[in-house]
């Protein structure tokens, strides 16, 4: 398990079984780099790789 996983594991605990809307990813996203500017790099990517997973799935 990477040391990131256990932020992935508690957003599922706390979450499990809601579902969101791309629109409200979105705007948390950018509620996070506003927040945190020196992730601005990594959450650009993160959002590029989803936004591409159709895609690579077709």
């Amino acid at each position: 398990m990477y040391f990131t996983d256990k932020g992935i594991e508690e957003l599922a605990d706390r979450r499990d079984g809601e579902e969101v809307a791309i629109a409200w990813l979105c705007e948390r996203l950018r509620d996070f780099v506003d927040e945190f500017p020196e992730f601005e790099t990594p959450v650009d990517r993160l959002a590029s790789w989803l936004a591409r997973l159709a895609e690579d799935e077709d």
